[in-house]
């Protein structure tokens, strides 16, 4: 039987078929390939992909089940997923065997005229996929009217480009992957807005079972990433949230001090919770080891429920605007400018 990995039978990695999921893919085979490992690109068709109705029918974890039972048919040997977009429950059958370097996990904006956040006039029309950016940007305070974006990110950029929109706001891991910075206007710094948990980490998947497939993946890991990610997925998980809550989570690695004067490396966690009109933010921060990034994020996400997380997120969860928009002070939820349950948190959506 001839080995996988060579030439004539190369590691089959299952992608979707949109440039920025195929580019993401693309990094994976290509480190595979240097490391002496042949591989090539599967596109998987998704429900998701084929159907044109609103994420909030379909579900938003099928473009990532889809990958999942090809690697479980073993049509596939290899997925690569956007980690933001995989459910927090782990599934035995499948291992993560390597988180590469993470990209610039901050949000971007693309504005017209080259203007920034702060630039933009009160009543700007600013287009986003993710309730998360929406509240963000209400609590804010400046004025803008926040609208529900699909499409791929030419798409979006073509329609602030085309007069439609004034701005629009996306990942900028994603620009990055499909050389489309030169677009950004501002890199929204995690003050303004709070990046989702894991944006702009990738997940490398294969089957628990194959041992020496996890070994030769494991190589493309980063232990630093892999950290940060757990962090902010474990505060995700134990705040019960979806991807597309208005939470956002960032954790770095910083430098600190110990008695005797000698530098090492802590992992910073910082996270918030909006009301999706704006109307209320909650924000809370810890320090802890980097061997502890689980529990830290754990320990982190129930502050925020002692401080009131909970109810905001019931809100989230039910589909309805917090007071301020009942008391008339933002038009009810499913106005054309408010109703984010037809919008698509996937930006690599074809």
């Amino acid at each position: 039987m001839t080995r996988r990995g060579t030439t004539d039978v190369p590691w089959r990695i299952g992608t979707r078929g949109s440039v920025l999921a195929m580019t993401q893919a693309g990094t994976v085979r290509d480190a595979l390939i240097a490391a002496g490992q042949n591989a090539e690109l599967v596109v998987v068709k998704t429900a998701g992909d084929k159907s044109s109705d609103p994420v909030a029918k379909i579900g938003v974890g099928v473009f990532t089940a889809a990958l999942r039972e090809e690697l479980a048919a073993g049509a596939v040997d290899i997925a690569v997923h956007s980690y933001k977009d995989l459910p927090t429950a782990s599934d035995p059958r499948f291992t993560i065997a390597a988180i590469p370097p993470r990209e610039d996990p901050r949000d971007a904006l693309v504005a017209r005229d080259g203007l920034v956040l702060g630039e933009l006039p009160a009543g700007s029309v600013i287009g986003t996929s993710a309730p998360r950016r929406a509240a963000q940007l209400r609590a804010l305070g400046l004025g803008l009217e926040i609208v529900p974006l699909r499409g791929n990110i030419d798409t979006r950029l073509r329609k602030v480009a085309e007069g439609e929109l004034d701005a629009v706001v996306i990942a900028r891991a994603g620009l990055s992957r499909v050389d489309r910075l030169g677009s950004v206007t501002e890199a929204l710094e995690p003050v303004q807005m709070l990046p989702a948990p894991a944006q702009g980490a990738l997940a490398v998947e294969c089957r628990s079972e194959e041992s020496d497939l996890v070994t030769i993946l494991s190589a493309l890991d980063d232990a630093g990433t892999r950290a940060r990610v757990v962090a902010e997925r474990a505060l995700l998980a134990e705040l019960e949230a979806g991807c597309t809550a208005p939470l956002g989570a960032l954790a770095e690695i910083v430098e600190s001090l110990d008695d005797d004067g000698r530098v090492f490396e802590e992992l910073s966690l910082r996270a918030g919770v909006a009301a999706i009109d704006g109307s209320d933010v909650i924000r809370a921060s810890t320090v802890g080891s980097l061997a502890d990034a689980e529990q830290l994020g754990r320990d982190l996400a129930r502050e925020l429920l002692d401080l009131g997380a909970r109810d905001l997120l019931a809100v989230e969860a039910d589909g309805d605007l917090p007071a301020a928009a009942a008391h008339g002070d933002l038009p009810a939820a499913g106005a054309d400018n408010t109703d984010f349950t037809n919008s698509s948190p996937m930006e690599n959506k074809p």
